[in-house]
């Protein structure tokens, strides 16, 4: 069983041999999104361009396909997807239902970390959430601004929520014997914009477990022409993580982890923003049916065969 968070992250980028076929064994982890809405607009990031409907997922749907996915052998669930997580009232309970009704071994979040105050994280601490991860992709306010373009006050909330989190967490800790995993992911900026970064990176490191450091993504090629406009340079697809990059083909996204949108639609990308990579509808299809779908497999066959003209992959920056 994988230790820290780049060790897991590695094993899913990774596509074992069992997995690197037509119709994979169900994955190990899941990504599901409770809400798509965000707080934050980054320029990074395609969701701000509202490219498809953003809305909170149905409770009831939500424990049905956990159920569902857990009984399937699914390990590992993420709450979250595309949005931010805390803006879901009941994150909490979500929580305590994975791994009390459910019994997920391994439960995740990734979160801006705006809205994660100490309230709320005392509360999934206690629920039994197993890892959280900030992302934190501003060097400074003035960066905040332009990048994530929204009001600078919730740069300095950010930092604050980061620095309490260790607190709370080893505070919860003892108290319940349940310890959360802290972490943090930036993006590797180019030139200066790096320099500005490891600087900020720096300042947080002490209150997290483990600092890793991601490519500009170019989201399927969504918001390559602002980034580049910006003189960065956004990697081809999805490799993982800077220090352990993968080939861009076959993607391990369409292979080992599942991605679920708030209305129930089960997508082969992990940058779906747009609706084109949905393989099939989890309100109709059992979670494992549709793992395995005609859809998925002819385009995992794709993958494999790297040939993906014709495919929803096919406009990815990775074929230019």
């Amino acid at each position: 069983m994988a230790s820290s968070i780049t060790q897991r992250i590695d094993a899913i980028t990774a596509i074992a041999p069992d997995w690197r076929r037509c119709d994979p064994p169900v994955p190990r982890s899941v990504k599901i999104e409770l809400t798509a809405r965000c707080n934050f607009a980054c320029s990074f990031c395609a969701r701000s361009a509202r490219l498809r409907d953003q809305r909170d997922m149905d409770r009831a749907l939500f424990e049905r396909l956990l159920l569902e996915m857990r009984r399937a052998g699914v390990e590992e669930i993420g709450l979250f997807y595309l949005g931010e997580s805390f803006l879901c009232s009941w994150l909490e309970e979500a929580i305590a239902f994975a791994k009390d009704e459910c019994g997920f071994p391994y439960v995740f979040l990734t979160t801006n970390g705006s809205l994660a105050t100490p309230g709320r994280l005392e509360g999934c601490f206690r629920a039994g959430l197993d890892s959280l991860k900030f992302s934190f992709n501003y060097a400074d306010v003035e960066q905040f601004s332009a990048v994530a373009r929204v009001k600078a006050g919730l740069f300095r909330k950010m930092i604050a929520n980061i620095v309490a989190a260790h607190a709370v967490r080893d505070r919860v800790a003892e108290e319940t014997g349940r310890r959360c995993g802290l972490y943090a992911s930036y993006i590797e900026y180019d030139g200066e914009q790096r320099a500005r970064m490891a600087e900020s990176v720096d300042a947080v490191r002490p209150y997290v477990d483990e600092v890793y450091a991601l490519p500009l993504y170019n989201q399927a090629d969504l918001v390559t022409a602002e980034e580049k406009a910006l003189g960065w340079q956004p990697t081809a697809g999805n490799r993982g993580r800077v220090g352990a990059l993968r080939e861009a083909i076959p993607c391990w996204s369409i292979f080992t982890e599942g991605h679920i949108t708030w209305d129930g639609r089960l997508s082969a990308c992990c940058f779906d923003h747009d609706g084109r990579f949905h393989m099939a509808d989890l309100t109709r299809t059992p979670f494992a049916e549709g793992w395995n779908s005609d859809r998925f497999q002819s385009l995992r066959r794709a993958h494999l065969a790297r040939r993906l003209e014709g495919t929803p992959c096919a406009t990815c920056v990775v074929l230019n």
